[in-house]
Formats: C-alpha cells, sequence, structure tokens
C-alpha cells in the first residue's frame, strides 16, 4: 500500500510474511494459560474427591448426588473470583514490568509467578490453595497485558487483528482443554481428579516462556527506551531484512517522530491524563471496552455453566459445558479471520445486537416454558419436571450468544486495546484497561452466586437473590450498552498501523473514523509526511 514520498505507512511489514506471523501468533499461546486456568476452577469445584477436602460437611445442603459435603456459596464466591483479585494486581504491575523489564522479559517472569501459583493450587489446605489462586492470577493478570502489548507492536498491520485475535483464540482453546481434561477426571476418586487438570498448567508455561525466549524484544519498546540500534536489529528480524535497509530506516522513523509528537505533549500520569484530551479519551475507551466484555455475561458461562445446567435440569452439564466451549473455539477461528475483513467497530456492533437478543431469548424461555418444577425431599431440592423442548431451546440460544461473543467481543476488545495507545503511554493504559477487565470480573465472579443460586437453609444457610435463568434479562440489557458505546466511543481503524491511528485520533471524530481512515490509506498518510508540513517536529531533526 502506498506511503507517499515522506514514509511507508505499512507498520512492520516483511519480506517473509510466514515468519513475522509465527513470531507473533506464538506469542498468543499465552491465551492459553489464561483460559485453561479460568476454565478448570468451575469444574474443579463440582468434583466429590474436591468437594470432601475443602467442603463443608452437611447432608441436607449437598447438592451433589453420594457426597455429605458442599460449598458454601460465600466459599464459592470467594474461590472463582479471587484469581480475578490476583489478575487485577497483575495487570496493574504489567506498566513497570512493560517498560521497565520489556515485554518479551516480562512474559517471562510472568510465567515464573504464574508457576508458583500453580504448584500452590495442588495442596490441600484451603487457605494455601487460596494464595495459590491469588498468586496465579498475578502471573495470568501480567501475561493477558503483556501479550496483546508485544503482538500489536511487532505484527505487520495488515494482519495484525488476526494475530492479536489469535490471542483471543488461544483463551477459548484453552477453556477447552480444561473441559476436555475436567470430564476425563471427574470421576476419579482421589485428589488426582482435581490435581490432574491443574498441575497440566505447568506445562503451558514451559512453552510459553521456552519459546518467548528465541523471539526478538518489540522494537517499539526499544526505541522507547533510546536503544536504536538494538531496536533496528530486532525490527530487520521481523521484517527479515538487513539492518542497514531503508524499509527498516524507513519504519525507524515512522516510530520515532510519532514517539517524538507524543513526547511533545508530555509523559502523562499513570492514568494517561496530559495536555492532550485524546489521551484521556483513548485511555477511558480502553478501560470502559474491557469492562463491557466482562458485562456481556459470558464468564458467567465458563465460571459457572456446570453448576448452572446441573441447576436448570440438564443430566449432563460437564458434556454441555464441553459443547459451549468447542462452539466458543470454532466461532473464534472464524471471527479472528473477520477483525481485519469486515473492521473492528462494525464486529463489536453486530456482536452486540446478537448477543442482547440471544441473551432476552434465554431469559424468556427459561421463565416460561422452560421453567422446572422442583420438590423438597428432606430439606433437598430436587427437579420433578423438566420440559426438555425448553431446555434445548435454552442450550440453543446459549449456544447463538456464545457465536455472537466468539466473532465479535471475544477477540476484537484485545485487538482494539492493543492498538489504539500512543507508544508513550501504552503500557499505562493498557495496564489500566486490563485491570478494569479483571476488576470487573471479579465483582460479576464474586456476585454471581449470590444472584444465581438458590436460598440454602440449615446452619450454613446463605440467603441469595435466587434469579436462576433471569439472570440473562441483567445480560440482554448489558449488551444493548454494549452496542451504545461502540457506537459513540469506538473508532474504526481497520488496515491503519499503530502511528496511522495515532493520527486518525488527532485529525478525526470517533464517528468520522471510517471515512477518515479510507481518506489515510488513499493517500498514506503518516507522521513523516506531516512533519515534511512542519506538524509534527522530531527533537533530533530527523525524517
Amino acid at each position: 500500500m502506498g506511503g507517499g514520498p515522506g514514509g511507508s505507512g505499512t507498520g512492520v511489514a516483511t519480506g517473509s510474511l510466514f515468519w513475522a506471523i509465527v513470531m507473533s501468533a506464538f506469542a498468543a499461546f499465552g491465551g492459553i494459560l489464561f483460559g485453561y486456568d479460568t476454565g478448570t476452577i468451575g469444574g474443579v469445584i463440582a468434583m466429590p474427591d474436591w468437594l470432601t477436602t475443602f467442603g463443608v460437611y452437611d447432608p441436607s445442603a449437598s447438592t451433589t448426588p453420594g457426597v455429605d459435603y458442599y460449598l458454601p456459596t460465600a466459599h464459592k464466591s470467594l474461590v472463582v473470583s479471587i484469581l480475578s483479585a490476583g489478575t487485577f494486581f497483575g495487570a496493574l504491575l504489567a506498566f513497570p514490568m512493560a517498560d521497565i523489564v520489556g515485554r518479551k522479559w516480562g512474559i517471562i517472569a510472568s510465567c515464573g509467578v504464574f508457576s508458583l501459583g500453580v504448584g500452590l493450587q495442588l495442596d490441600t489446605h484451603w487457605v494455601t490453595f487460596v494464595i495459590g489462586r491469588v498468586i496465579a492470577g498475578l502471573g495470568v493478570g501480567l501475561v493477558s497485558c503483556l501479550i496483546p502489548m508485544y503482538q500489536s507492536e511487532c505484527a505487520p498491520k495488515s494482519l495484525r487483528g488476526m494475530i492479536v485475535g489469535l490471542y483471543q483464540l488461544a483463551i477459548t482453546i484453552g477453556a477447552l482443554l480444561a473441559a476436555i481434561v475436567l470430564n476425563s477426571t471427574k470421576n476419579q476418586l482421589s485428589y488426582s481428579a482435581w490435581r490432574t487438570p491443574i498441575a497440566v498448567q505447568f506445562a503451558w508455561a514451559a512453552i510459553l516462556s521456552g519459546g518467548i525466549l528465541l523471539l526478538p524484544e518489540s522494537p517499539r519498546f526499544l526505541m522507547h527506551k533510546g536503544r536504536e540500534n538494538e531496536a533496528r536489529r530486532a525490527l530487520a528480524r521481523l521484517m527479515t531484512m538487513p539492518p542497514e535497509s531503508p524499509e527498516v530506516e524507513l519504519e525507524l522513523d515512522e516510530i520515532a517522530t510519532a514517539l517524538a509528537a507524543d513526547r511533545a505533549i508530555g509523559q502523562g500520569s499513570y492514568i494517561g491524563w496530559n495536555n492532550d484530551s485524546k489521551h484521556a479519551l483513548r485511555t477511558w475507551t480502553g478501560i470502559w471496552l474491557q469492562g463491557w466484555q466482562q458485562l456481556t455475561g459470558i464468564n458467567f458461562i465458563f465460571y459457572y455453566g456446570t453448576t448452572f445446567f446441573q441447576q436448570a435440569g440438564i443430566s449432563n452439564p460437564f458434556i454441555i459445558t464441553i459443547i459451549a466451549d468447542v462452539v466458543n473455539t470454532v466461532m473464534t477461528i472464524v471471527g479472528v479471520q473477520l477483525i481485519d475483513r469486515v473492521g473492528r467497530r462494525r464486529l463489536l456492533l453486530i456482536g452486540a445486537i446478537g448477543m442482547c437478543v440471544c441473551e432476552f431469548i434465554v431469559a424468556i424461555v427459561g421463565v416460561t416454558a422452560g421453567k422446572t418444577t422442583t420438590a423438597v425431599v428432606n430439606g433437598v431440592a430436587s427437579s420433578v419436571a423438566v420440559n426438555l423442548t425448553a431446555q434445548r431451546v435454552l442450550i440453543a440460544f446459549v449456544c447463538f450468544y456464545i457465536a455472537f461473543y466468539a466473532i465479535s467481543w471475544g477477540p476484537v476488545v484485545w485487538v482494539i486495546t492493543g492498538e489504539i495507545f500512543p507508544l508513550n503511554i501504552r503500557a499505562k493504559a493498557m495496564s489500566l484497561s486490563v485491570a478494569s477487565n479483571w476488576l470487573w470480573n471479579f465483582g460479576i465472579g464474586y456476585a454471581t452466586p449470590y444472584l444465581v443460586d438458590p436460598t440454602t437453609t440449615g446452619v450454613n444457610g446463605v440467603k441469595t437473590a435466587h434469579l436462576g435463568v433471569k439472570v440473562f434479562f441483567i445480560w440482554g440489557s448489558t449488551c444493548l450498552g454494549c452496542f451504545l458505546f461502540t457506537y459513540f466511543f469506538v473508532p474504526e481503524v481497520k488496515g491503519l498501523s499503530l502511528e496511522q491511528i495515532d493520527l486518525l485520533y488527532r485529525e478525526s471524530s470517533i464517528l468520522n473514523s471510517d471515512n477518515y481512515r479510507r481518506q489515510m490509506l488513499e493517500v498514506g498518510e503518516t507522521f513523516v509526511q506531516k512533519k515534511k508540513d512542519g506538524i509534527y517536529v522530531d527533537d533530533k531533526g530527523r525524517v
């Protein structure tokens, strides 16, 4: 694509596209850590041996056949959501880690933190298990911020959406692998039933840290730190060209000029507030975009799907959970290929409407034809009548809902978060955005049992809202909020380099972003061209 006389505007071009894709996509393996870890706990807490080890003895409150132990609502909320508390702080720590240690070595260090947390979860003491969840969360939070950052800064612009979207695909694959492993060990009557799924995570950390060790550091990070010679070598490796080639020099010039323009505005505080209000707009866009992703309600299915389907009267909830994971994985494969074709903004709008419709249908069917008739026998609630047709409709539209999420809000949110921030505040802004994701994740994960589960009686009884399937009315309403937020605050940046996205935010409005994007691509508008007109000045006088 023509870059005009002043610069290429192509982002990280490459003479060996396959090699650039391999290097950028391998980093997406970090998503397996994320997806597998979050997908494991929902099945583990339903296993008889885990309940016997960590649960409370009360036959009248138990909902698992043949097991006299149960997990109190408070404990369930804690053990599921505490990982997200760790990931919240891990995401905040990603800023100093990324800007001091670097993207590459930050990822390797994060794998070490994650492995320590996994090891602690193999213990049979409740406090140690919970602490292990927190520490593993720190590692996942670091990785969830550093991986999209690394990918965005190293990927060719024409495929950046697909490559960063592979991170979400890896998350879904991790969740699917977790469901498969859980299903294969759930009937074992020993510690290995839950220890095996947890211990498998050591392999994911070893593969990621070993592989990333062979990849180059982000050239944009190196330029940000003033290490120009190292940046030239890293960029040349990504582009598979000699470090002295004109193409490498043009890319370095574009990165340096954009960085100088941002530094002229100021370094900014942690939250990216400085003299440019659009930096604040971009930071808040990332923060709320990640929050809205959680408010779609998707993790309700993947955290509590097994127990929810069980309470809804479905005979084999583990199998339904696997089906949901398969749908999520397959449709994410479709979605990552659409990002650079359909566009970010359009996919988010389509996905929000699709999810909204599906969730309202699930809620309406669930409270009408799908409502189960229950009876209480010896203080224990048991289903005595289930409308199978309604149950199938409920499962089908849950799958449709997951499909809409998988082609849109799943991968696209991570892509946008990795590309809308200028280099000068990217680590800070991404850290806050991903922390927002995990903060909402924690809140939703902790509150859900109190919203959905039935009220229990007895010594350990807990009063709950017992919404059951009615919770989908809430998720449907929040998806409408997702649509409105996208329409007013998310620009279309398909096909632009990271530096061109910076220009778009400076020169265009959100609603006019698609037209301005097309104009930029037609004329090859870049920071280097703007500098020739005296608009952006490099303090070194570089072109």
